[in-house]
């Protein structure tokens, strides 16, 4: 429509006056309208729709009405897409994860799906194994949880313990692959997907050895999930503990940082635990930390233990062509001999 009259942002304004140039039953027969600017002026004509910001949609259950005509809109768009062309269609709950990711902005969900995508496809090395078994010997050092309470904003809350891994051990892809399996996870999480995470890098124990293992590739890589091919909102990083000499690889990675995820950055340095508490309530994180919640062991051992019971579900994901496991990898993609259209109903 932003070819016709200017752009109708549903997300932005209260109205369209889409209507008022076309009548609704011809919208889709415009020729120059794509379908996900005409379904998104026929949300207009929906009613409470036109009401609703991106933070009030978010809110509805995945089954809403006023929700379909986004999820019709990027579900087009996304088929659409030249590098998705052997797509032939995408589940309703799985688009969703990145219109809440982006507010129902449909523009850059499509591109927060594409990057996603395009991630898992250059970066087999780890989209391909997502096993907690294959990483269980670091798990148990304590150096990962996601405690069991969100803090007051809903947020879920992460902690990575540098620490505790030994890169004689393991590799920096193998210590990469636990924030990617805890990732795929917590994106299911419908309050997740609304609320977003925090995560806290204690750094205490940071050595030349860790270092020497972190690249640039590998730091595109890190901050592309952390920015921009993961349907997961970050509100805000917190390094404890950093030595000065992590600079030197946190400014590697901060280069490939969007200026919005580099303002949520916050370094608290070895006096943690007052300016933690500024960010953080005493429930919420365990008493290594400041907090009052339980011990880091206790959550790094619980997180474990439920990794495990989602090791057949991480490895569908692994094993799914587009990671939509709604859909079952048959029908996920246009076979030869089958359709040769992408189906857009659903």
């Amino acid at each position: 429509m932003s070819d016709v009259m200017g752009t109708c942002p549903v997300r932005k304004a209260p109205r369209c006056d889409c209507k008022q140039i076309f009548p609704p039953a011809h919208l889709q027969s415009v020729s120059f309208l794509s379908p996900a600017a005409a379904a998104r002026c026929q949300s207009h004509e929906a009613g409470p729709l036109s009401d609703m910001n991106g933070a009030q949609l978010s809110e509805l259950p995945d089954d809403s009405e006023p929700l379909r005509p986004y999820v019709s809109g990027l579900r087009r768009s996304a088929l659409r897409a030249r590098e998705l062309s052997a797509v032939r269609t995408f589940s309703a709950p799985f688009l969703i994860k990145f219109l809440r990711a982006r507010d129902f902005d449909e523009e850059l969900s499509l591109k927060l799906l594409l990057n996603y995508q395009r991630w898992r496809r250059e970066s087999p090395e780890i989209s391909t194994c997502l096993s907690p078994s294959s990483v269980i010997g670091l798990l148990n050092t304590t150096y990962h949880a996601v405690l069991p309470q969100r803090d007051h904003t809903g947020s879920r809350v992460l902690i990575y313990r540098i620490g505790q891994w030994n890169p004689k051990h393991w590799t920096a892809f193998q210590v990469f692959r636990v924030s990617l399996i805890t990732s795929e996870i917590i994106s299911t999480e419908t309050e997740t997907q609304r609320r977003g995470l925090k995560v806290i890098f204690d750094l205490q124990g940071w050595s030349l050895g860790h270092a020497l293992q972190i690249n640039p590739s590998l730091a595109r890589k890190i901050s592309s999930v952390l920015s921009d091919s993961f349907p997961l909102k970050v509100r805000g990083i917190h390094l404890v503990n950093e030595p000065m000499f992590f600079r030197p690889v946190f400014a590697m990675i901060r280069l490939f940082l969007p200026d919005k995820i580099k303002q949520r950055i916050h370094m608290h340095g070895a006096d943690f635990h007052d300016t933690l508490s500024d960010f953080f309530s005493p429930p919420v994180l365990p008493p290594e930390y400041g907090g009052e919640g339980p011990s880091i062991e206790g959550a790094c051992q619980g997180w474990t233990n439920q990794l495990l019971q989602s090791e057949k579900l991480l490895q569908q994901i692994a094993t799914h062509p587009t990671g939509d496991i709604t859909i079952t990898p048959e029908d996920a993609l246009i076979s030869e001999e089958g359709e040769t259209e992408p189906l857009f109903e659903g």
